[in-house]
């Protein structure tokens, strides 16, 4: 694919007040569900902040040093593909778009000194029983390396009807009857989420979209109230296992059930036993309702 080079990471801000212009049909134009932007986006010459690194930890309960968690990279990246989404060719409006999974592969560690040639593509267009699902993939590359150091894959879904959503009036399959504290055993930590905190990870990561930062926002989209990142979420759980991570990893994380603030989150870690499991399995689940899971993620080593 080939890539358009931008002058610098784009400004996230402006990108969200388009994106909301671009949800309103009249102003924004249809988007068809069914073209996809034919170049990917690139900027060069990326380095980290070093304060907002240390804020970044610090507001996820990361340890702060000279190398990059391993989602951090994701802050830096985001506005990139914002842009994808921005483009009129993206099949779906950007804002009411739901993070569905992120899938990050670790080659080698980035560190603070580096400097990152980040690259962003939307691909894989697919239906979904609850819509469209599509994935935006990106790169992160160090110096003139042709291997992509950091790479990651966010599944969005836009829900809609498609022809894998069940009829109206199909029989809905039963729940399964949730797990008891004997079955899961002990949360590994239980964490404590804020509004406030929330607040402070959309201005270090500068992801404030209405749903994290707004009520009236929030409500828009069918929130009783403003809900967590799934990203903070992806960072938080990273927290408890933090010291025992591949410095070669892959690190897969599928989001369940919405964090409405405030909350309390149980994080269960558990190691692998046995050959082929995974390094880690973590899972968030509502500490007073065990069957509510809001994210559940494997790390493998690569």
């Amino acid at each position: 694919m080939e890539y358009t080079r931008l002058p610098a990471i784009p400004n996230l801000l402006s990108q969200y007040g388009r994106a909301a212009l671009g949800a309103v049909p009249v102003v924004g134009g249809s988007r068809d569900g069914k073209s996809m932007p034919a170049t990917g986006v690139e900027v060069s010459g990326v380095r980290v902040d070093v304060a907002n690194l240390a804020a970044y930890a610090r507001v996820c309960g990361l340890r702060f040093g000279d190398t990059l968690p391993l989602t951090y990279p994701f802050t830096l990246a985001f506005p990139l593909s914002m842009q994808l989404m921005l483009d009129p060719a993206y099949p779906v409006p950007a804002m009411g778009s739901v993070h569905l999974t992120n899938e990050i592969s670790s080659r080698r560690p980035l560190r603070v000194g580096d400097e990152l040639t980040i690259r962003a593509r939307a691909e894989n267009l697919r239906e979904h029983p609850a819509g469209l699902l599509l994935d935006i993939v990106t790169e992160i590359r160090t110096g003139d390396d042709d291997e992509p150091a950091w790479v990651q894959t966010a599944g969005l879904l836009s829900k809609r009807r498609t022809s894998l959503t069940p009829a109206k009036d199909a029989p809905r399959p039963p729940r399964p009857e949730p797990p008891t504290a004997a079955e899961i055993g002990d949360p590994t930590v239980v964490r404590s989420v804020s509004e406030a905190l929330i607040s402070e990870y959309a201005a270090v990561s500068g992801d404030r979209n209405p749903i994290h930062v707004s009520t009236v926002g929030a409500k828009a989209f069918g929130f009783p109230n403003v809900i967590a990142h799934g990203m903070w979420t992806a960072a938080t759980l990273l927290g408890v296992v933090e010291g025992a991570i591949p410095e070669r990893a892959r690190y897969s994380v599928e989001f369940g059930k919405p964090v409405v603030l405030p909350a309390k989150l149980g994080v269960y870690a558990r190691r692998g036993s046995a050959a082929g499991d995974p390094a880690w399995s973590l899972t968030v689940r509502n500490p007073k309702k065990l069957g509510t899971v809001h994210a559940s993620a494997t790390i493998e080593e690569i």
